[in-house]
């Protein structure tokens, strides 16, 4: 098969992850368009050209495709009018995974209802609401604790845990304050005592079979991932239902790409929970641990390009660095310290202003075990502050 290069890419979304993409795809000689609604957003600063849209506008979406004529559409956020990436598609330009994909997988709801009524998969219980007095009732009927979040997101934001009615009230204001796009709508879903929550990186490739990066563990806080490490320690009997069930979702999004598939491991059960069709935020851990990273399997995924073998070169982990403050001026101290350990690494976004909470930057570690990766690269982010 011929691969014909530079291919001329278009991210819709340009975060840290797009930022990493577009790395990625330079290093081949691909021409890369970063789209985001605010400017200099991290791939801006890496890309060959830019632009700031409404992702939500239609209107905004055929100026920058017909400006641009890409080759490829890459979504990196939720965020966008998906049905118009289905006409950009009919015009002949190739939408990763595919637009239909790319239109389920932007709502938490239909890809639940694809897993779990088209495709018989194993969910938690769930239901919706698009107002209190809905949450309310779902809330009941599934039972306390449960979790709550919109159905439109980025990062996992707008999720909480709810223990009981008193709190539910709380969960549906945060949820709607950090819905994006045009959605008021949530999901209730039962709490699953799980023993680990990872993700697993599932690359569908146009004519090879689809792929498995080893497990990532992962641990969230307010619906966002503070550490990821790899491998995640879970039986290889339960590492071949989450790839049998990774390739069920998968092929019947179709297309090609990595795609971060979540899963929810019990004493005695794979629980499909989410997924992401683009490269993981968890995923991040792959830039110390893989001798390919999700970024560079994603674009090899998308052209065509072979991946003939995936290393995984140690036990690895990585720790977000975090704001805790608003800010519009950014300056990172401790960088030189947190980088003083063996094996340490860091990636520091660039994003342009902070609030808190808000992902600043990525902590990079290997280790003799898992536990060790863990302990340095949590350390490694604790000693940067931002000024």
């Amino acid at each position: 098969m011929s691969i014909k290069l530079p291919q001329k890419l278009m991210l819709l979304g340009s975060g840290e992850l797009g930022k990493e993409f577009a790395i990625a795809a330079q290093r081949l000689g691909n021409y890369v368009i970063a789209v985001d609604r605010y400017a200099n957003a991290p791939a801006m600063q890496v890309a060959d050209a830019y632009e700031v849209i409404s992702m939500l506008s239609a209107d905004d979406l055929e100026a920058v495709v017909t400006k641009h004529q890409p080759d490829i559409i890459i979504p990196e956020i939720e965020a966008i009018r998906t049905e118009k990436l289905l006409e950009f598609e009919q015009r002949g330009i190739t939408v990763i995974p595919t637009a239909a994909a790319t239109n389920y997988t932007m709502n938490r709801d239909r890809i639940r209802e694809l897993a779990h009524q088209e495709l018989g998969i194993r969910t938690a219980k769930y239901g919706y609401a698009t107002t209190l007095e809905e949450l309310i009732a779902v809330s009941d009927e599934i039972g306390f604790a449960n979790v709550v979040k919109p159905v439109m997101s980025s990062s996992g934001k707008g999720q909480s845990v709810v223990q009981d009615e008193s709190e539910v009230e709380r969960a549906w204001n945060y949820a709607i304050a950090n819905s994006r796009g045009d959605s008021q709508k949530v999901i209730v879903e039962e709490f699953i005592n799980f023993e680990i929550e990872i993700t697993l990186l599932t690359i569908k490739q146009w004519n090879a079979p689809t792929i498995f990066c080893s497990p990532i563990g992962h641990r969230q806080e307010r619906g966002d991932y503070q550490e990821s490490w790899q491998p995640a320690e879970i039986s290889e009997d339960k590492i071949l239902k989450a790839q049998e069930i990774a390739i069920k979702v998968t092929d019947a999004l179709g297309g090609a790409g990595i795609f971060g598939v979540e899963f929810f491991i019990t004493k005695d059960e794979v629980i499909f929970s989410e997924l992401s069709p683009r490269p993981h935020d968890t995923g991040m851990v792959t830039l110390i641990s893989q001798n390919i990273n999700e970024f560079e399997l994603h674009l090899r995924a998308i052209i065509g390009l072979p991946i003939p073998h995936i290393e995984l070169l140690g036990a690895s982990a990585s720790a977000v660095i975090l704001a805790s403050e608003k800010s519009d001026s950014i300056a990172f101290s401790g960088v030189a310290d947190a980088l003083s350990e063996k094996d340490v690494d860091i990636r520091l976004f660039g994003k342009p202003n902070a609030h808190p909470y808000r992902r600043m930057g990525v902590a990079l570690a290997k280790g003799m075990n898992v536990q060790e990766a863990r302990e340095k690269a949590t350390k490694a982010a604790t000693k940067i502050t931002i000024n």
